[in-house]
């Protein structure tokens, strides 16, 4: 009787897990056909897309409102220059534009900054560093309190690994400015990478953003429905952070920035993606470190469901666009369902049960995520597309390796579990050149590798029980999974032992991160 009531239990588990993961691949599935459609009625029109339009609404003549552009960083002597220069190259009314250095380091970035403010101010250029000597409220902490000694209209906001290009400002602005554009509270523009060539790790995180960015936020915008501002290469309408409705810069979630602009939609202000604008930036070039990013993601973005779903429920919105937002608000629950589907598959196998039709389910719609990244890169780069998405298999790989990690972070977030925001390092490698084995911002180890390794045998156990009972169907499933926490827990092994040597040759002075040499006054 317990056996029968342990399988069952299984056997529910099994069904919960497969029937997520279909949806989340229905998901793709449905935004790859809108951007198709978008497409197909874009060419019957001969119409240029909106967002190329309205990048092109640039007019000398404009009256150009005030800007403030917002730099949050902290503890980046690698990039802080690139950053702090790029920003200050903007094309743009230098009497209506103000950039803030939100500056909360601990090391040597606060002098760096303050040399390349101090020379830009010399050349006409309102650069000021704001350093805190308290990180509260972290990222959104410092753009809060930013805000209270920014002059702009208009707050523009990057990140340490970005370089936008100078006619930024002048090709996301007239969205505001237009007639049409008066209840616009956030613009965002599609990151691309400056060091994707690096290596096969950056190959498949730009394949990954490619996706996310052409299909998946063009889609959502195409046709309405909720979709999340970036944290980076945006601009914001002062207004609307300011907006009582809105609430403002809060620090209760780590993706303060897919919280504010929910929080502006609910409010009735309106997001726009701008497809057309690009802002280059830097691919974390250590697994550990993009390991990182997606931990603080996944845990900021189901923190954030957590916190508004009840205030999406209670919208005026649709059925269907409230489905949509609780949908890409949980985007990373997929993880904890890959990790629930694993568990139980072996054991399953082992009771000698088997589950045809739920696979079956999950197959119609499994086409979806493959399908999304090939038409994002069909759009991008149409002459060597079909190259691009061979590097598909590495990304699933990946995904599989990062499911216990980022199960972790959704299991705190959905619990309450508090953190510090843990930065992703950045190194300055751009292109296929540069090293970050030396800095003294390479991470170490985390000991949840042992149980990466666990799970790796764990599902190549899986792989023999299908063998040994004829299971065929579940061969690859369990297959992705050995292979994927094999691979994550050995490029983490291996990278921290060349980290390690890297440092040992270096000397014990020289693996502090340094400011850069080239410190030229140009």
């Amino acid at each position: 009787m317990l056996n029968a009531l342990f399988l069952v239990g299984l056997q529910i588990l099994y069904l919960v897990g497969a029937t997520g993961l279909a949806i989340y691949g229905l998901q793709a599935l449905i935004l790859t056909l809108l951007k198709l459609r978008e497409e197909r009625l874009l060419r019957k029109s001969k119409a240029r897309s909106v967002n190329t339009a309205v990048g092109r609404l640039y007019n000398e003549s404009l009256d150009w409102p005030s800007v403030t552009v917002q730099l949050p960083v902290y503890n980046e002597v690698h990039v802080v220059s690139r950053l702090i220069d790029a920003c200050a190259a903007l094309e743009y009314p230098s009497d209506r534009l103000q950039i803030q250095v939100l500056d909360d380091s601990t090391d040597g970035t606060t002098a760096i900054a303050e040399n390349r403010a101090e020379f830009w101010r010399s050349q006409g250029t309102d650069v000021q560093v704001l350093h805190r000597s308290d990180r509260r409220g972290f990222k959104a902490g410092a753009l809060k309190e930013g805000l209270h000694q920014a002059t702009g209209e208009f707050i523009a906001v990057f990140d340490a690994d970005f370089a936008p290009l100078p006619d930024f400002l002048k090709h996301t602005l007239p969205t505001f400015l237009d007639s049409a554009g008066q209840n616009v509270g956030f613009v965002q523009t599609r990151w691309t990478h400056l060091n994707e060539r690096y290596s096969a790790l950056t190959k498949a995180q730009a394949l990954a953003l490619d996706g996310h960015f052409v299909v998946e936020q063009s889609a959502r915008h195409s046709v309405g429905l909720p979709f999340g501002f970036n944290g980076s290469a945006g601009v914001w309408r002062r207004a609307c952070i300011e907006d009582e409705a809105v609430g403002g810069w809060q620090d209760d979630t780590l993706c303060e920035d897919l919280d504010l602009s929910y929080r502006a939609q609910l409010a009735g202000w309106q997001g726009v993606y701008l497809d057309e604008v690009e802002s280059p930036a830097e691919l974390p070039p250590q697994l550990l470190a993009f390991k990182r990013q997606q931990f603080r993601w996944a845990k900021g973005s189901v923190a954030t469901l957590r916190k508004l779903a009840p205030s999406v429920w209670r919208s005026g919105w649709s059925t269907v666009k409230r489905t949509a937002a609780y949908v890409h608000l949980g985007g990373y629950l997929i993880h904890p369902l890959l990790l629930l589907l694993l568990l139980v598959t072996p054991l399953l196998m082992l009771f000698g049960s088997q589950a045809y039709w739920p696979l079956a389910y999950l197959s119609l719609v499994s086409v979806g995520p493959p399908a999304l990244y090939a038409l994002a890169q069909r759009r991008l780069h149409p002459q060597d597309w079909t190259r691009r998405w061979a590097r598909l298999p590495l990304l699933m790989l990946l995904g599989m390796g990062l499911s216990l990690s980022n199960s972790v972070a959704a299991w705190q977030a959905l619990f309450g579990k508090g953190g510090a925001f843990l930065r992703t390092p950045k190194f300055n490698v751009e292109g296929s050149a540069g090293t970050w084995h030396g800095s003294g911002y390479a991470l170490d180890l985390e000991p949840l590798v042992a149980v990466e390794l666990t799970l790796a045998i764990y599902a190549g156990t899986g792989c023999y029980l299908a063998a040994i009972h004829g299971q065929w169907w579940n061969l690859p499933f369990l297959a992705l999974y050995a292979c994927g926490y094999a691979l994550v827990a050995a490029v983490g092994l291996y990278e921290s032992s060349m980290a390690r040597s890297a440092r040992l040759h270096l000397g014990r002075r020289s693996a502090r991160p340094q400011p850069p040499k080239n410190l030229v006054k140009y």
